[in-house]
């Protein structure tokens, strides 16, 4: 895993150039004719938030503490996890042209992707702590653990992004379930309600969602006032690795007949 990683970083130092012009592409084309461009970045989860908080403050944040934050918290997560891997699955046949053509690492395709989906995170990401902000919680030292999940999230992130897009080249209805996945993740990752109502086992059991798990990282943090336990930096890690690793051998198996299917 970790030659193969090397040797990742090695191929894209050598097409350094034409990796960077995929990033200014792949987040340029995102914003194409659009009047607002990239404040769209910043809009949309404002409006997607203040959407959430009309509809689910009234049935779930009455008795929630910085309820504003904890949707915010979960809400930047996911959608950090849809976009990069929306993008990651369609990077293959979005440029098929270009790899049926010039021989290239088709990966490269998709870390440009992730790339993108990491700077439109990073700008919400500023705004989420001018939220915090205003919201009357104090910054600390502690913040700077937000590191770990984001890094681990990343990961994760371009290792579903690796399942996805081998399997969008050959199978096109998984586009369709993964829409009907995505929907039902986002109800299982606990966005806009709180678990401590249901019994401690079926608490336990939504740990089984990795999404879940650097949303709570987020939350224990930024609302909380504390950094997680090791068993939760340990999941936060073992998703992350087996996303990558799962998803770097059905890469590297069906590598080979991705042009077929082009």
């Amino acid at each position: 895993m970790i030659e193969t990683i090397k040797g990742i970083f090695l191929k894209i130092k050598q097409n350094q150039f034409l990796f960077e012009e995929l990033v200014k592409r792949d987040f340029k084309k995102k914003y194409k004719r659009t009047i607002l461009g990239m404040l769209w970045s910043l809009i949309s989860p404002l409006m997607t938030l203040l959407v959430m908080s009309i509809v689910f403050k009234q049935f779930f944040g009455r008795n929630t503490p910085h309820y504003t934050i904890y949707l915010f918290s979960g809400n930047l997560v996911f959608q950090f996890f849809k976009d990069s891997t929306y993008g990651g699955m369609s990077s293959l046949m979005a440029n098929s042209s270009i790899i049926t053509k010039i021989n290239l690492p088709k990966y490269m395709f998709l870390l440009s992707k992730n790339v993108a989906s990491v700077i439109n995170f990073g700008l919400t990401l500023i705004i989420y702590f001018v939220f915090v902000a205003c919201d009357g919680i104090s910054f600390s030292f502690r913040f700077l653990a937000l590191i770990y999940p984001v890094l681990c999230l990343i990961l994760f992130n371009i290792g579903v992004g690796f399942i996805l897009s081998a399997l969008f080249v050959i199978f096109k209805d998984i586009q369709y379930l993964y829409d009907i996945f995505t929907l039902l993740l986002m109800y299982l990752s606990a966005i806009f309600y709180t678990t401590t109502a249901y019994p401690e086992h079926i608490q336990k059991l939504f740990y089984l969602n990795p999404l879940y798990v650097y949303i709570t990282y987020f939350r224990h943090v930024v609302i909380d006032g504390y950094i997680p336990a090791l068993p939760t930096h340990a999941l936060c890690f073992i998703y992350s690795f087996l996303a990558l690793a799962i998803g770097t051998l059905i890469y590297k198996k069906y590598n080979y007949k991705f042009l077929y299917y082009m």
